[in-house]
């Protein structure tokens, strides 16, 4: 562990190319299908992903369209003209010889991100974000002298984003991967699903003493924010360690290993002229007009930040808004049209809705899947709007304790979606008495069956107004409106 004074004397720089997997129903170049998750190896390909001679690629329009939305999502928006190019390099899983992206005209140029790290905002610059054809998959069994190759994947859709080297700590670098995962999410251009490859990182650090930047190495093919993190703190490490030994940081590409919490060396790192860019003679630029560019953006749909305005405006604190954000969509429930619908009809439903499901609902399905060892709640367990609308009236007008009305709206999965949860409530008889005169009848019976403690909160003695209040609660069967048995105490004791 570095000491940290020694720490102080170095500046840490991080820039992050971020591969994202664009839901396209077919490949880039190519009419193979391109949801790899569960297919069998070498099944997703055909002559165009093999790269057999004479085979000529075809550009898929819905990419175009997806990372066109996604310049917006950057704050940027994409670029009238784009070309492609062919990136050489010799591996077995790149079957053509050269990879076909996007080099010297990219569909998108600038954009920001923003990211807020221990209370403080702050804004990441991103350089570009081009098309490319995503590469195969080699794998090496344990114990074996052979290498696998499956080309399942090649020619897969990915929009690189490149950010500026803005970040100067694992926490910034973390949080960065984090928002761009949900404004590619939300802008609806990936299923961004971390565990299937949907989104990749590769992250460059390096340290120097001086405001000239260090050489840098990059980390490659980080699928988790954690990993990201922790790849950038080992690296911060590692580096200033061997640069205090007098040694030299050499540029190259690393690997992680999850298990051990470190990375390792696995090539040199190559130069842009390594790689022979030319433009690719088979494929025309891509030309976008004025009006192609404004339909996209009058099409946005609300992206993260506009949801945070949206749900601080509820009172919500930040930790449970980016609960919500982040596990929206779970279980192929849309938490935030709910709470949306609800804030149509009142602006205080809506913030009942949210906050059930941040302090409740959350809670629930997470014990619920960890007793089913991992099994997906069921989407009923989530109360129609018309449901939650009922109980919040409840509520509103007394007859509904916050207690009852997690329960019931919990029981509300049992039920059909047009069921009357008030019906409900009243037969498991949840509704409670707000009946003055009746309650007074119960308060005067338990004042005279406990006089040493009604006695005591005549003296003072506030605590036992809790007892008091039980008592009544017990001798109404729990229909007693607590707030109002509590003011009948307080009235008849004279305090």
């Amino acid at each position: 562990m570095i000491d940290a004074a020694v720490r102080a004397k170095y500046k840490v720089t991080i820039g992050i190319e971020c591969h994202v997997q664009l839901k396209t129903k077919s490949k880039l170049f190519s009419a193979a299908g391109n949801d790899a998750r569960e297919a069998p190896p070498n099944t997703l390909v055909n002559h165009i992903d093999f790269g057999l001679p004479g085979a000529l690629p075809v550009l898929n329009k819905e990419a175009i369209h997806l990372a066109s939305i996604a310049g917006f999502a950057l704050n940027s928006q994409p670029q009238k003209f784009s070309k492609f190019d062919r990136k050489h390099y010799f591996y077995p899983d790149l079957p053509m010889g050269y990879q076909i992206t996007q080099y010297e005209e990219p569909i998108i140029l600038g954009g920001s991100v923003e990211i807020e790290v221990d209370g403080q905002k702050k804004t990441i610059g991103i350089t570009r974000a081009h098309l490319e054809a995503d590469a195969g998959k080699s794998t090496h069994p344990p114990g074996t002298d052979y290498s696998l190759v499956d080309l399942n994947r090649v020619g897969t859709p990915l929009l690189e984003i490149v950010s500026e080297p803005d970040m100067h700590s694992a926490a910034e670098a973390k949080a960065y991967a984090h928002e761009l995962y949900l404004r590619m999410r939300y802008a609806g251009v990936s299923d961004a699903n971390l565990y299937y490859g949907n989104m990749r990182f590769d992250v460059n650090v390096s340290v120097s003493q001086t405001n000239e930047l260090g050489t840098r190495t990059e980390s490659k093919n980080l699928n988790s924010f954690r990993s990201v993190e922790k790849a950038v703190e080992y690296e911060v490490e590692r580096q200033i360690e061997v640069l205090e030994k007098g040694g030299t940081i050499t540029q190259e590409t690393r690997g992680w290993d999850d298990a051990k919490q470190k990375t390792f060396s696995q090539r040199s790192k190559e130069n842009a002229d390594d790689y022979r860019y030319m433009p690719d003679p088979d494929l025309p630029p891509v030309l976008l007009d004025d009006d192609y560019i404004a339909k996209i953006k009058a099409a946005m749909p609300a992206l993260p930040d506009e949801w945070r305005e949206r749900l601080k405006t509820l009172g919500i604190n930040s930790s449970s808004i980016e609960s919500l954000l982040d596990r929206n969509g779970e279980y192929g429930l849309d938490y935030l049209e709910r709470i949306e619908e609800s804030l149509k009809q009142d602006s205080e439903l809506g913030n009942f809705v949210a906050k059930y499901i941040v302090n409740d609902y959350f809670k629930i399905t997470d014990e619920i899947k960890k007793k089913t060892e991992g099994a997906e709640p069921a989407a009923a367990y989530l109360p129609t709007r018309n449901q939650f609308a009922t109980v919040f009236r409840l509520i509103k007008e007394s007859k509904l304790n916050s207690t009852s009305a997690s329960v019931l709206l919990f029981d509300a999965w049992t039920l059909d979606k047009d069921s009357d949860l008030q019906k409900e409530a009243e037969s498991k008889n949840m509704i409670q008495v707000s009946d003055e005169g009746e309650i007074a009848k119960i308060v005067k019976q338990v004042l005279g069956e406990n006089a040493k403690a009604a006695e005591d909160v005549k003296n003072g003695e506030m605590k036992a107004i809790g007892f008091l209040v039980g008592q009544v609660m017990k001798l109404s069967q729990g229909k007693a409106n607590p707030s109002l048995a509590q003011e009948l105490i307080k009235k008849q004791l004279g305090i």
